[in-house]
């Protein structure tokens, strides 16, 4: 399993300043070839400066959710950091 890219990020407005919440896609290679699947994500900035990221699969998977979501979270989480997502919605 590889996380090829994620696309379509949009950020979705949010009164909570601290809680950033997006949607994109994900495509995902997988034994069976690479497709797309339907995401959202949030990250939500502690008052320390850490982030935590949470995601959730808006589409079905026919793999193993948990290694996906990891690797997904991994993924999201250095492009929060390399300032690589989307910041007005």
């Amino acid at each position: 399993m590889r996380i090829v890219a994620i696309k379509n990020i949009e950020r979705k407005g949010v009164p909570i300043y601290y809680r950033l919440v997006y949607t994109g896609v994900a495509e995902i290679e997988i034994v069976d070839g690479t497709k797309d699947y339907r995401i959202e994500f949030i990250i939500e900035i502690k008052p320390t400066g850490e982030s935590t990221v949470s995601v959730s699969m808006q589409d079905d998977i026919h793999y193993p959710l948990v290694p996906v979501i990891g690797r997904l979270k991994e993924v999201i989480g250095n492009m929060h950091s390399n300032g690589d997502l989307p910041v007005t919605d």
